[in-house]
Parts: structure tokens; sequence; C-alpha cells
């Protein structure tokens, strides 16, 4: 039996999995807080993702009658780009600042400037930094709160933290490392140079954690911690990764031709390389998977986020949500909503906000304001899909994963946006079964495309095909997006 962990931003989700009657045999989640201030600050506290971990797992052993000690191995994976600084004791001097914090803007771009640009960016790092990454909230930290900075020992990302939580050991692996900024992800190696531009006062050597191989495995179990939990002695835990590497195989995508797009709190796009890639946008990061490889890929902050901010705000249930949503007419009759409610990544416009355009004495309905939401978010992501450029020729089917993809409505939306083909896998939750995977290839050796290919079923009642009229009618609507962007933040 293997355990798949995942850290997200609104919960921590559990899976068990049977890999020798490739089944899973259960599933539970314990949600989280989220702590948002002005300026865009986003933060969580650490120890409630223990308490979420602790409470899935008991959850999932209550529901499945599971023996844990039969448990042979756990994955990790964790919400990317969250900083968790601790001190030498092993707790955090401050919540952890996550992906979708972007009071750190300022920091970024002065960062930015000090590596030469997009081009030392490129040459240092293979990728351009985003605000969204780890490296400007060390920035931040040691400008706004130098006493927390001061105290630091150690730095990680969410999924270490929970690594070093189950092990005692401070390990990171190349695919979650990729987004800290710090970082090359052609070489696979820490950047001591541009840690000392962010944060001359510390020691590299000290505070970053030893990187291993994704097939390696971060520790066992501590003794006393598997006692708690009922686990046997010497459970493994693996490399682990973060949510969008674990996704990536919990959803088959590990050889080119693929692309794996999430509807969660954010969206992803993400596909399967072979070779460090180099991007027409600097839009488009060159992460390494966190199984051999690289994975390009583009994030936009504002998907099911922003559906359930307009979604609360008529006091409406996910069903009565679909529901307008279905009602309203391709193109919500000339309503546009840039969803950039978090500020927004993909395009580069961390400080701005939502906008909406186009409303009418007529237009102006719950069904049209639900329906352009959902068409912003997926029109946002067919924006992210285009800055793919030639990396994306070639892909045959998009394999939706996240909360939204449970929604036929958004998935057809999908398909007749892009053009694509579109399929769920069985699991939704393809990170946390992307976790128990890993887990069982760094338990059991051999080679982890068999692994997805036991495991790995796809949902043929989820599958949505293109309809040409639909298609040619996204045309123009996405060029009126695009107009609307170009008007608002002079983006072409």
């Amino acid at each position: 039996m293997y355990v798949g962990v995942d850290c997200g931003t609104q919960s921590t989700k559990v899976v068990l999995v049977d890999v020798d009657d490739a089944r899973v045999l259960g599933e539970a989640s314990r949600p989280h807080r989220l702590d948002e201030g002005e300026g865009g600050r986003r933060e969580q506290d650490p120890g409630e993702w223990i308490a979420a971990l602790r409470g899935a797992f008991e959850a999932m052993l209550a529901t499945t009658g599971i023996d844990p000690r039969a448990i042979r191995a756990i994955g990790v994976s964790g919400q990317q780009h969250g900083l968790v600084a601790l001190d030498e004791s092993g707790q955090p001097v401050h919540p952890a600042k996550l992906w979708c914090d972007t009071e750190t803007a300022a920091w970024n771009a002065e960062l930015i400037q000090r590596l030469g640009g997009e081009a030392g960016c490129l040459d240092r790092l293979g990728l351009v930094l985003q605000t969204g990454y780890t490296a400007s909230k060390i920035a931040w930290l040691r400008d706004a709160r130098p006493e927390a900075y001061e105290r630091i020992e150690s730095l990680l990302l969410p999924h270490d933290y929970l690594n070093f939580w189950l092990t005692g050991e401070r390990v990171a692996e190349a695919g979650d490392a990729s987004g800290t900024g710090y970082f090359d992800t052609r070489a696979q190696r820490w950047r001591h140079d541009v840690l000392a531009e962010i944060a001359p006062e510390l020691d590299p050597e000290r505070v970053l954690p030893r990187l291993i191989e994704s097939h390696e495995p971060a520790g066992i179990v501590r003794p006393e911690l598997a006692r708690e939990l009922g686990l046997s002695d010497g459970v493994l835990v693996s490399s682990g990764g973060g949510d969008n590497m674990l996704g990536a195989i919990g959803t088959g995508n590990i050889r080119p031709g693929l692309v794996t797009l999430s509807l969660g709190t954010s969206g992803t796009i993400c596909a399967h390389s072979p070779e460090p890639v180099v991007a027409d946008s600097a839009m488009v990061a060159n992460f390494c998977a966190s199984h051999g490889g690289w994975l390009p890929l583009v994030c936009t902050m504002n998907v099911t986020s922003a559906t359930t901010r307009i979604r609360e705000l008529f006091g409406l249930d996910l069903e009565s949500f679909g529901e307008r949503v279905a009602a309203a007419p391709i193109g919500a009759e000339g309503v546009t909503l840039l969803p950039f409610f978090n500020g927004e990544r993909v395009p580069m416009l961390p400080e701005a906000n939502a906008s909406l355009d186009g409303l009418t004495s007529v237009n102006t309905t719950p069904a049209n304001l639900c329906r352009a939401v959902v068409e912003g978010a997926t029109l946002g992501l067919r924006y992210g899909l285009d800055q793919f450029g030639h990396l994306a020729e070639g892909v045959h089917e998009i394999r939706l994963i996240g909360g939204g993809s449970r929604s036929p409505v958004w998935r057809q939306m999908v398909a007749d946006v892009t053009g694509s083909r579109v399929i769920c896998p069985e699991i939704a939750d393809a990170a946390a079964l992307g976790a128990a995977l890993q887990a069982a290839w760094c338990h059991r050796g051999g080679e982890l495309a068999d692994l997805c290919a036991r495991l790995v079923h796809l949902d043929e009642a989820s599958r949505a095909e293109p309809e040409p009229a639909s298609v040619a009618a996204y045309r123009e609507i996405y060029a009126r997006y695009r107009h609307r962007l170009a008007e608002r933040h002079g983006i072409h």
C-alpha cells in the first residue's frame, strides 16, 4: 500500500493506493485557512498543513479500514513556491508566504534588474523570475521582517517542510526547487550566487536543503511519528515534488505529446520535455519534472478562486452556479470579465485588479456574470497556451484536472476555446495520486511509466470534443478578450 499526500492552497488531500490490484482504496481531505491582507498578502500557518495531513490520514484509514502497518511508502506533493523559513529548532520564523502572494512584486522587479533583466535571469536560472516565486519572498522578509529574517536556519518549500516533519531530513528535488528563483533549471543545481543577491547574510551551505534525485527517498518516517500514526518502522518517504510536477505524473503526462491543464485555485498548463526548453515567451517556465526531464509550465492565478468569488456573491452552490453558466450563451451576451482578483502571473500583471466590461441594462444578469467569469478564466488559460508556441505543436490531447474539471459545461468550454480534445483522469486529485505513484516507484524501483499505465485511468464519460460552431464563436470572443487586455493593461 502507498500513500499520496497533496498539500494545496485550500486543503490537504490523502489517497491510499494498492499498486498490485491497480486501484485507489480511499481518500480524504481536510481544509486550510488562508490569511489574506492588503497589498496582496496571502499566507498560511504551516502548522495547519500538519494538522490537516493528520486529520485526512486518520479519516482515510477510518473509511477504508486498512491496517496502516501495510503502508510501505508515502509521497508528498505541495503547492509550489511557498516560503517556509525555519529557525534552529525547526519552527517557522514567519507564516508561509504562498505562491499567490503578490506583496513582493516590487522586490521581484528589483531582483530581475539586479540579475541583468530577463536575459540575465535566463542565463543564470533558465527562466525569468516571477513575483510568485520564493526568491522575492526572502527579499521581502529581509526588509519587512528583519527580526524573523535574522533567525533563519533553513529555507524550505511546503512539500520540503512536510518531508522534514515526516523524516527530520532537509532535502529538496529539482522539480519543486525549479520554482524558487535561485535554482539553475538546466544544470539542476542551486545557484549560490543568486541567493547571495537575495540574501547576502545567509550561508547557502547552511540554509539550503540537500538536493536528491526524484527516484531517491527523502528518508524514512521518524520512529516516534510512525508510532503515532500506527505505521510500521522503516516506512519510506519519497522525494515528492511540487503539485504541478506530481499532477503530471498523476495524469500520465511523462512523455511528449500530452498537455495537463489544471482548473484549480490557480490554472496551470504543462507538457513533458526530455530536454531543457527555451520558450518564445518568458512567461513559460522551464521547470524540471519530478520524475526526470523537464516540465515547461504556464500558471495563471485566477481560476476557481475567481469563479468562487462570483458564485458566493450570488449565494449559489456549485450545482446552481453551473446551471447559470449553462443557461447563458457563449460570450455572455457581450460581458467580458478579466478575473485578476489576485493580480496575475500570465500575463505578467502582479498588481492588476479584476475588471468587468460590456455591461448594459439588458445583459447584466446573474447568468451572464457567472458565464463571464468562467470564460474569463478559460480564455486566460488559452492565452497561456499561446505562450507555448512551438512547444504545444503535436499535442493531441488535453488531460484536465482540478476542481473545475468536474463541470461538464467547463470541460466543453475548454475543448471549444482551445480547439482540442479534452478528457479527465478517473482520479481528479492527480497530484495526490502522482505522489503515491512516485512513492511506489521510489520503493519498488522499475519504470514509472509502467505504474502510470496501471493506475492512471481515463474517464471516457468526461470526454469533450471541440464543436466547430463553438470553436468559431470563441475565436471571436478570444479576440475581444485580447482587445480588453490591450485596452486595460497594454498587453498585446
